[in-house]
């Protein structure tokens, strides 16, 4: 497998890709199985006597010499090659084996995919910003999303089916996300919760308190942020959202919203991991996210 490969990440609505060149360690363990497989080898051969044909060949000339009478009753087969006992143990090691080449290989993918969204020269998804949330409180992404997973969604209150249909999914992407960690965690950490961010696409009749309202329909963990035109239009900006908004619109005025449909996962520094689309469905985002956080335990220890 080359060091150079490519991963295709989705990005608003453009598809960027990307070099992953910093796993060369990940890639050292993928071939260590190689050595796995050679213990497996010796483990077999340690079970296949070697002396069986010097055992005939002695019988042989004892029988020729007259030391041993021959018997008619049929002899017994001595020191078989591959006993039982060494097919069960041959077969468990390789079934285990190859679940572990499943799994290893699906961590270093999901690495790649990560570690490809911070390639040097390539588009940066994510950023500074500081909105309100539906209190009316100041909400800051350095302040509040740093040291924790973040899922951030764009949509607005006034959608007629695209955003209620995700904000669903959000909500039983969190339960699951939250029982998963909370049953594999005895403690309570930073690195096992999740921070589920809604910010309007719709700034204009979006405010925190509809923001408020709409939302406890759907979830209470879920954190809904607004702003100005200028501050959402650089937040999607950031994320490489589509932002079609007008600017300037009067109370009353009828006007189209777009925007694109993906969740934006976040690790606890503030970089960008994967994107995840309207093909996952709950409980497969869910189990998306368990598994970056279970990586990023892994490399925390």
């Amino acid at each position: 497998m080359s060091l150079n490969s490519y991963a295709t990440l989705p990005s608003g609505h453009s598809r960027y890709n990307v070099p992953s060149r910093q796993l060369q360690d990940v890639y050292v363990k993928v071939d260590g199985l190689n050595v796995c497989y050679l213990g497996i080898i010796i483990a077999y051969s340690s079970f296949a006597p070697i002396p069986v044909l010097r055992k005939q060949r002695d019988v042989s000339a004892q029988l020729f010499q007259g030391h041993i009478k021959p018997s008619r009753k049929p002899a017994h087969v001595i020191g078989l090659p591959f006993s039982t006992f060494a097919a069960i143990l041959f077969l468990a090691a390789g079934v285990g084996m190859v679940f572990y080449f499943r799994y290893e290989k699906a961590r270093v993918e999901r690495l790649r995919v990560a570690e490809a969204a911070k390639g040097v020269g390539r588009p940066k998804v994510g950023g500074k910003f500081e909105l309100l949330d539906q209190d009316g409180r100041r909400f800051s992404s350095e302040e509040d999303m740093k040291g924790r997973f973040s899922l951030v969604y764009f949509g607005f209150t006034h959608c007629p089916d695209i955003c209620p249909e995700e904000l669903d999914k959000m909500a039983q992407m969190i339960d699951l996300v939250r029982a998963s960690t909370t049953a594999s965690s005895s403690s309570s950490s930073d690195l096992t919760t999740l921070l589920p961010l809604f910010i309007t696409c719709d700034p204009a009749r979006d405010t925190p308190s509809v923001l408020k309202t709409y939302l406890k329909e759907f979830h209470d963990g879920i954190i809904g942020l607004t702003g100005t035109w200028e501050q959402i239009k650089a937040v999607c900006k950031a994320y490489r959202v589509y932002f079609s908004t007008p600017e300037g619109v009067k109370p009353g005025m009828d006007y189209l919203v777009d925007h694109s449909i993906y969740f934006y996962l976040m690790d606890p520094e503030g970089d960008f991991i994967e994107a995840i689309g309207r093909q996952h469905s709950a409980e497969k985002a869910a189990q998306i996210i368990i598994e970056h956080m279970g990586d990023w335990k892994g490399r925390a220890r």
